[in-house]
């Protein structure tokens, strides 16, 4: 399994538009072969900042996402947007386990 995770801080002016096109982006992607899990959401302390936590069955399947319809016209919503920080890692490998 793959997790890709991070934040995006985009300038409050734009996260209306900004949370639209991450619903309509974030539907769409659960739908992809391969999507475990796929959550983009807002901080409910910060403005502005939105959280983003997914899961993929392989990298090849998230390469897929990365070509998809959906995320060329997520990028080009956020292309008209002020982008204030971004920091998203993926993580792969270890072994998976209940915490409690």
């Amino acid at each position: 399994m793959l997790v890709v995770t991070g934040i995006i801080e985009i300038d409050p002016a734009d996260r209306d538009a900004a949370k639209i096109a991450a619903a309509k982006m974030a539907e769409a992607t659960r739908d992809e072969d391969g999507c475990i899990t796929y959550a983009f959401y807002e901080d409910v302390e910060v403005p502005g900042r939105f959280r983003v936590y997914e899961e993929w069955e392989s990298m090849a399947a998230l390469a897929a996402h990365a070509q998809t319809p959906h995320m060329g016209e997520f990028r080009a919503a956020l292309a008209g947007m002020k982008i204030l920080s971004s920091a998203i890692k993926k993580i792969e490998g270890g072994t998976e386990s209940p915490l409690g």
